[in-house]
């Protein structure tokens, strides 16, 4: 018999990716993510923009919950996902429980900047009013290796 629809986990860690990837060749730190409906739309993805916006907060996960807000209507994402390429650090922690997301899922750890599972440590802060299911490790590989890969070509030039 073949599993019910609602045991079926489908990522968009890819589509992530592809807004990492995009945002590397603009010169922009490698991170993409993707807000997802709880329909399993998708609603919104950005890659980063910090350095073509001059903008310090114009990270992958804010831009991304900015234009799901949008699309959707409201100020809250109840009930959505995100997909995100790198922990988020503590700024992006924030927004991620100020809108309430659902669920967060991201593939590199971020030892230096994190704010998730690594330094800050947001949603474990008593402050904090939402706490997401929070899933790490999602295309952990390839999320760390194009990091990796940025940095290291960037130290050449």
């Amino acid at each position: 018999m073949p599993p019910s629809r609602a045991m079926v986990f489908t990522s968009f860690m890819q589509t992530a990716l592809s807004e990492a990837r995009a945002a590397a060749d603009r010169g922009e730190v490698p991170v993409g993510a993707v807000v997802v409906s709880p329909q399993g739309k998708v609603v919104a993805q950005a890659g980063n923009r910090t350095r073509e916006g001059n903008d310090p907060t114009a990270h992958a996960e804010i831009l991304a919950i900015r234009a799901a807000c949008t699309h959707l209507g409201a100020e809250r994402l109840t009930g959505c996902a995100l997909y995100v390429t790198l922990e988020p650090c503590p700024m992006c922690a924030g927004a991620i429980a100020a809108a309430r997301i659902g669920r967060l899922y991201y593939g590199a750890a971020d030892p230096k900047s994190g704010g998730v599972a690594q330094g800050a440590r947001v949603f474990a802060h008593p402050q904090c009013h939402h706490i997401p299911e929070v899933f790490d490790g999602i295309a952990e590989r390839e999320s760390a290796a194009l990091l990796r890969d940025f940095f290291a070509q960037r130290r050449k030039t």
